[in-house]
């Protein structure tokens, strides 16, 4: 069985590479200390980064937080603003002119809805994990340990896992909120972007206000999970998010094609309300090269929502959504990314830790390999092969 598969991106562009390879140097004025230092290879997981929300930046806040854990040893105890500098300066000489652009107009894209838009819940804006989330998830965050969340997960297949997420009340709250928002688009006229180039429907919950929350959810207790499961693809080093609610149904989107996420690790979290159909399946993780290659028997898999219940996988795994043949389906995604992981991946050219096939194709090799072996030792020994 052959596929083809399309990249499902987001009309916002994805944040900058930042040299995190380790070759990147950048001079800052009166800092002669530390000009011939470069940035670290590998983060110092020890150090507590400074936090760069409510300041305005081209870029996302969590990206200057995941770098400043790979500044030179002399720059981390100095003041905030001396880092953030240092840190804009590779940013934008890593951005293209292009890029830079298109991120400045849509900061003012931005801008415009939240200074217009009136939110119907406030609470939402701002992170209450007790009142978001299902006590089971909580504790599991609390405690961080692998046990502690493999405890409150199912992996019906490998890399996929599901668990109860968030309490009923963030759920009906977050549906009004966004169906609040779209009645304002409506009697506006205001012009959206939609969440990216397969969903018609839907909105982009960063582009209302509700980004700082987001990054909190990924930073605080999707990156603690994604750490543990999935290291390879930068689980550990997630820096910046796209957040959006799809909606399914007759009147709305169908159904989903067959892709891939623009995300290292993918949230999917269903929000309600009544539908039928619309399950997704899972066809095996797969790199740039193999993304179209045949689907293996253990690779398959159907899930069906329930609502307040998440499903994270890596953005890589080939998924999509059948048909939701009646009723509305609505549902939460944060595509989370990692520029550290984004930076690496272009030099890398193995990915047989993460890709089905990439570990297939090895594991051919390494048995033609050793039943070569096993051969020119029965040839030397003067006994026939087997």
């Amino acid at each position: 069985m052959s596929f083809d598969v399309s990249r499902k991106e987001a009309q916002q562009p994805a944040p900058p590479s930042t040299g995190h390879n380790g070759n990147a140097v950048a001079v800052l004025p009166s800092m002669s200390t530390v000009t011939a230092n470069r940035l670290r290879l590998n983060p110092n997981t020890e150090h507590k980064p400074e936090n760069y929300e409510g300041l305005q930046l081209e870029f996302s806040p969590l990206l200057f937080s995941s770098l400043e854990r790979y500044l030179p040893p002399p720059m981390l105890s100095l003041p905030r603003d001396s880092k953030l500098h240092y840190m804009r300066d590779i940013i934008l000489r890593y951005s293209p002119d292009g890029e830079r652009i298109r991120v400045q107009r849509h900061r003012e894209y931005r801008q415009k809805i939240i200074s217009h838009y009136q939110p119907l819940h406030r609470e939402l804006y701002t992170m209450h994990a007790s009142n978001f989330f299902a006590p089971s998830f909580l504790k599991a965050i609390n405690e961080n340990k692998e046990e502690g969340f493999r405890s409150i997960m199912a992996e019906p297949t490998l890399g996929v896992f599901t668990f109860e997420m968030f309490q009923p009340r963030f759920c009906e709250l977050l549906l009004s909120e966004v169906e609040n928002f779209e009645k304002w688009v409506h009697e506006t006229k205001f012009r959206i972007m939609r969440p990216n180039t397969m969903n018609k429907f839907g909105a982009v919950l960063d582009d209302f206000g509700l980004e700082t929350m987001l990054g909190k959810l990924m930073e605080d207790f999707i990156r603690p999970i994604s750490k543990v499961f999935f290291s390879d693809v930068g689980g550990s080093t997630l820096d910046s998010h796209h957040g959006f609610v799809v909606e399914y149904g007759i009147d709305r989107d169908v159904e989903l094609g067959f892709h891939v996420d623009d995300s290292e690790v993918t949230l999917n979290v269903c929000l309600g309300k009544q539908f039928s159909g619309g399950d997704l399946f899972f066809r095996g993780v797969r790199c740039d090269k193999h993304v179209n290659t045949e689907t293996q028997s253990d690779e398959i898999l159907d899930y069906s929502h329930v609502p307040g219940r998440a499903v994270l996988h890596r953005g890589r795994h080939r998924h999509g959504a059948r048909a939701t043949t009646s009723g509305q389906r609505f549902n939460l995604l944060l595509w989370c990314r990692s520029s550290v992981f984004r930076e690496l991946r272009k030099y890398q050219k193995d990915f047989s830790i993460w890709c089905g096939e990439c570990q297939r194709e090895k594991k051919e090799r390494q048995r033609v390999s050793i039943s070569a072996t096993k051969q020119e030792l029965l040839k030397r020994e003067g006994k026939p092969g087997t």
